[in-house]
């Protein structure tokens, strides 16, 4: 696998059975992970004929689906939330979620690699049909340019990185 994408399910805060299909990982409205119908591994060569999560337009091979269960009625400008924005519980969650998922698949944590689905069409050029999650977080007053909000995100992902003290002690057997 090379690259995670970030997505928001664009429904309530409870996970559907439509989530499970397109992505890999879901992160509910009480900040629990969910894991989707297809593995990981679905998406290193797409089969048709096995399935695999299709979460972003023509991004999908060797690349991670992961998505936030929230933000159903949102509209982007003028921007309104909806009744399901994204919470504190489900931000820390899935950042932490996406980091152990880097260091699982080795996935280096960049704008290229590591990046939302409103992220794409700007970043890597494969055009998208006008996605634009993830570009509103909790705590922000309106939705916001996606490369600014993918850095936000990316700052958070590598914040759940353990110091060196913690990766020492825990070598060592004093910190499980």
């Amino acid at each position: 696998m090379r690259r995670i994408i970030m997505h928001w399910s664009a429904g309530t805060y409870t996970v559907s059975g439509l989530d499970r299909e397109h992505y890999h990982y879901i992160v509910d409205g009480d900040g629990a992970v969910v894991t989707g119908r297809f593995p990981v591994e679905a998406n290193q060569v797409i089969s048709r004929d096995r399935g695999y999560a299709a979460h972003t337009l023509n991004c999908n091979t060797g690349t991670i689906g992961v998505a936030l269960a929230a933000m159903a009625g949102a509209i982007e400008r003028p921007f309104k939330a909806g009744k399901f924005p994204i919470t504190q519980d489900q931000l820390t969650a899935f950042t932490g979620l996406v980091y152990k998922l880097s260091v699982q698949y080795n996935i280096p944590i960049t704008q290229e690699t590591v990046l939302t689905h409103a992220e794409v069409q700007p970043t890597l050029g494969i055009k998208q049909r006008g996605k634009w999650d993830i570009c509103w977080l909790p705590g922000m007053a309106a939705s916001a340019d996606p490369l600014s909000v993918g850095n936000v995100l990316r700052r958070l992902i590598a914040a759940h990185k353990p110091s060196l003290a913690t990766t020492i002690l825990t070598k060592l057997g004093v910190i499980k």
